[in-house]
């Protein structure tokens, strides 16, 4: 897992539409990489409809949110068109949790990432990380907590 300090790991994914999201194409801006388990889950649901509810607390920061799963970019975008969200949704489909595994939060056994947040600043890299137990969401809180750490 990356940690404080680090340089983000670099990465090309689809977001929902097919469209790649590469992270060092982000440079400028800050990023919060939220990592979570499977579309149309009830605690991923919760979660990022939560997000999608405080995305004012992302934009006032001016933080790019990108939201990842190993689901394919057909689920991630009936899952987006459902529950209406205004942030990328990225594939970590092929090769299957590769992204998540190269930030230490895949987990092979499930086959899924586990929940985990990575804020970076605008030259990528990590400010704070956190995770949440399995099944447990991560409190918006700690998102607030994580975006103060960026530098003004």
């Amino acid at each position: 897992m990356p940690e404080i300090g680090d340089t983000a790991p670099d990465f090309t994914l689809p977001n929902q539409f097919g469209e790649p999201v590469t992270l060092s194409g982000l440079r400028g801006r800050p990023v919060s990489i939220v990592f979570y388990p499977f579309a149309f889950s009830g605690t991923c649901t919760g979660e990022l409809c939560r997000l999608q509810d405080n995305l004012a607390v992302f934009d006032d920061a001016g933080v790019k949110l990108l939201a990842v799963s190993v689901d394919s970019k057909y689920a991630l975008r009936a899952f987006a068109r459902e529950e209406s969200f205004e942030f990328d949704l990225l594939s970590d489909f092929w090769p299957h949790g590769a992204v998540a595994e190269r930030y230490g939060v895949f987990d092979p056994v499930s086959g899924q990432a586990e929940r985990a947040t990575f804020v970076l600043d605008a030259q990528g890299v990590v400010v704070d990380a956190f995770r949440a137990e399995p099944g447990t969401p991560r409190e918006l809180e700690a998102y607030r907590a994580a975006l103060a750490k960026l530098p003004a």
